[in-house]
């Protein structure tokens, strides 16, 4: 991404603060096990301001009446490092590749702090985040309020986080395009997935057959740890195992895939190892895919969240009761929760840097937001029915089902950016079958 595109969000969450000192750190190292690390992933509302994938760094903002300051601090080129892990960019490299005021060694941040935060009033970091390197900038803001001869000094705290995090909420042209990508090599690997299925198969088999799918086209990672559930193993919302037989007449519910340049794609198909759905399993799959399709049509700008949640719930509970799982009148059943047995999720949420994007669901009112062009939402409704459950009719007992897309508002309604994947019952049976 153009580094004017990172310039323009700093100069967005500018306008948005007081006064004051903005911290973002970046993502710590996470250890796997002893002396092993997990392949490194950079903290994404740091990324999303500056770019700059590297650890042990930080980005600083100061704002006064007068003017505006941009610091990054990075480590320093070691030789050390780069003969075991790589080269980093250093302070020359990163002064020459990013668009900041000022970039310095990491080990001199400490002795700077109280220095960038001297004559500010608000200092702006992550509440909830524990990082020594943000505990340092609030011990520098202590000492300099118990300092004689300073005038101006921190008076108040602010969750950083929470205006980062708005900003994302609307992605640019840019953005959807790095989730378009992303999206391209997930339909792929969908498409191989049901193509390479046959019962006796192992869950992990799909699950390599999608990873190879994704590393081979350039995508980073998974952009979560996939599920692959054949049968039952459906019924469990979170199954990760991946490790069981995949069994002629079950369908398998495959929740997977990539993320590209750190953007998210998030898409879930179910369909039949043997690659025709019986009569059961069609029934169903036809009741979830027809509620999907009802709420994605209903998207707009100006629609709220809220509403959205009910409306999907109302359809459910409406298939549920045509299903012959529930039984009585809609309103009666929904009052006492009775569909969430069968359909316990929400129906979606915002996607981009993150699969599950942290951005705002509400107004600082506590009022659910309404769409704008360029909010990115999964929608992903599912129904299941243990196989112990005798309250469902037997002939749908151990069926799970969720079909998950990826939406982007527009201006006049939305865009399924994921509609290129087999999705009808035809269109998986054809896909399943091709040669």
């Amino acid at each position: 991404m153009n580094e004017i595109h990172f310039y323009n969000r700093r100069t967005q969450l500018l306008s948005m603060m007081e006064d004051g000192v903005a911290i973002i750190t970046s993502a710590p190292i996470q250890t796997r096990s002893n002396d092993t690390e997990f392949p490194y992933r950079q903290n994404s509302d740091f990324y999303y301001l500056c770019g700059f994938k590297e650890d042990n760094s930080i980005l600083v903002l100061t704002k006064t009446a007068e003017s505006i300051r941009t610091y990054l601090f990075v480590e320093a080129y070691n030789a050390e490092h780069a003969l075991w892990n790589g080269a980093r960019l250093g302070v020359e490299g990163s002064r020459e590749r990013f668009s900041v005021d000022e970039v310095h060694d990491i080990a001199s941040y400490k002795e700077m702090m109280q220095e960038i935060l001297r004559e500010h009033i608000n200092l702006y970091i992550d509440l909830y985040n524990d990082s020594p390197r943000l505990s340092e900038a609030k011990n520098a803001a202590q000492t300099l309020h118990s300092m004689r001869g300073v005038k101006r000094h921190v008076r108040a705290i602010h969750d950083v986080t929470y205006l980062v995090r708005s900003l994302r909420l609307i992605k640019t042209p840019e953005e959807i395009d790095m989730i378009k990508k992303a999206i391209s090599i997930t339909t792929q690997a969908h498409h191989e997935a049901m193509r390479v299925c046959k019962s006796g198969m192992k869950e992990y088999q799909l699950q390599a057959a999608m990873n190879y799918v994704f590393l081979s086209n350039g995508a980073s990672a998974e952009a979560y740890g996939s599920i692959v559930a054949g049968g039952n193993n459906a019924n469990t919302l979170h199954y990760v195992d991946n490790r069981d037989d995949l069994r002629d007449g079950d369908l398998v519910l495959i929740d997977a895939a990539c993320e590209w340049e750190l953007y998210a794609s998030d898409i879930t198909r179910t369909f039949p190892i043997n690659g025709k759905f019986s009569g059961a399993q069609c029934e169903v799959y036809n009741a979830v895919l027809d509620v999907q399709l009802k709420v994605i049509d209903s998207i707009k700008p100006g629609v709220k969240r809220d509403w959205l949640q009910r409306y999907s719930e109302e359809l459910l509970c409406d298939a549920l009761i045509t299903l012959g799982v529930l039984h009585g009148e809609r309103q009666a059943l929904m009052d006492a929760k009775e569909h969430k047995k069968y359909a316990p999720h929400g129906i979606g949420h915002w996607m981009g840097l993150d699969v599950h994007d942290p951005c705002p669901y509400v107004d600082e009112s506590g009022e659910s937001l309404a769409f704008e062009a360029g909010m990115v939402m999964t929608i992903e409704p599912g129904l299941y029915f243990r196989a112990d459950d005798e309250s469902v009719p037997e002939r749908y007992r151990g069926i799970g089902i969720r079909i998950e897309d990826n939406i982007l508002v527009t201006e006049n309604g939305y865009e399924n950016l994921s509609a290129m994947i087999a999705k009808s019952v035809e269109e998986i049976e054809g896909m399943c079958n091709q040669l």
